[in-house]
């Protein structure tokens, strides 16, 4: 299962950012081939200063080795080694029209002192980050993720939107960082659920992020803006931040695990703005959006 894992975000990293280089027309992926001294290594692909595309980048990895004393207690084993891969991608557009988008699909395996297979999951999902509110391209962007949930059971998609909802939420600012998507984690093979179909389902997402990305970016990268919409901009991008590295668990595995730390914090965004206590005017379209980050809507 890792090979053939590991061999389709290979795929999937390549598809995803020849389409991402046509959508954006001026800027290329640079490429940046990675091995770690533990075990394992990965394929880093960033994108900056592009024509839509500020910053982002599309990442691979797969890592192995023994597992960390920190993450040994938190997974509560001993002696343990472990096999981690996955994709994970994070693009800032330039216009504050084009939202900010984040996807993972992951796969890990964990194994006792004599190398036996004791545990594996997979884990992944998609979220969309507006910085103005465009209600049709929410709606599209969870019609997309419903639809691939669909296809595999008809309880996923509300089951992982609120696990999105909850997860990518900045409790100590009382909001969501974004309009959510999809959320799962510990995917372990069940009497209903085998792991090769747990693999056909974060495949199905996988395969259908661009579909639920690229109309939204085409739709939105030649609107004008002013100057204040883009401050508005780079003062989410704080918020964006600020989950990042207090909240997200990706971020501190790979920091705990003497992960590539040019690749865990590629997530972060150049230009990034934090005003004293900054509100938004009454009535405002920036308040629209708050209201929405502060009470998760059903899209679909």
């Amino acid at each position: 299962m890792k090979n053939k894992f590991y061999k389709y975000i290979q795929n999937l990293q390549d598809t995803i950012t020849a389409k991402l280089e046509a959508v954006d027309g001026k800027a290329i992926f640079k490429e940046d081939v990675w091995k770690r001294p533990e075990g394992g290594g990965g394929r880093t692909r960033v994108i900056e200063n592009g024509a839509v595309f500020e910053k982002g980048g599309v990442n691979i990895s797969g890592v192995h080795g023994k597992l960390p004393d920190s993450m040994q207690k938190y997974f509560g084993v001993e002696d343990a080694d472990f096999f981690a891969c996955g994709l994970s991608l994070v693009l800032h557009p330039k216009n504050p029209m084009v939202p900010t988008v984040h996807a993972n699909w992951r796969y890990f395996e964990m194994y006792d002192k004599d190398g036996t297979t004791v545990d594996q999951w997979f884990g992944g999902g998609q979220d969309l980050t507006p910085y103005y509110l465009f209600e049709d391209d929410a709606i599209h962007f969870h019609t997309v993720c419903k639809t691939a949930c669909d296809k595999h059971n008809p309880e996923f998609y509300e089951t992982y939107k609120k696990r999105c909802d909850d997860y990518f939420h900045n409790a100590h600012r009382n909001e969501g960082r974004g309009i959510g998507g999809l959320f799962f984690d510990y995917c372990k093979a069940t009497e209903t659920m085998s792991m090769e179909k747990w693999y056909n389902f974060v495949t199905e997402v996988g395969n259908s992020f661009i579909k639920s990305y690229v109309p939204i970016a085409e739709k939105r990268k030649d609107l004008p803006f002013s100057k204040e919409q883009r401050d508005w901009q780079e003062i989410r991008r704080g918020r964006y931040v600020e989950f990042n590295l207090v909240h997200d668990k990706g971020t501190l595995f790979g920091l705990k695990t003497n992960g590539r730390i040019e690749s865990i914090l590629m997530s972060l965004p150049p230009h990034v703005q934090w005003v004293y206590d900054h509100q938004p005017e009454a009535g405002s379209e920036e308040e629209k959006l708050i209201q929405v980050l502060q009470n998760p809507k059903n899209w679909v």
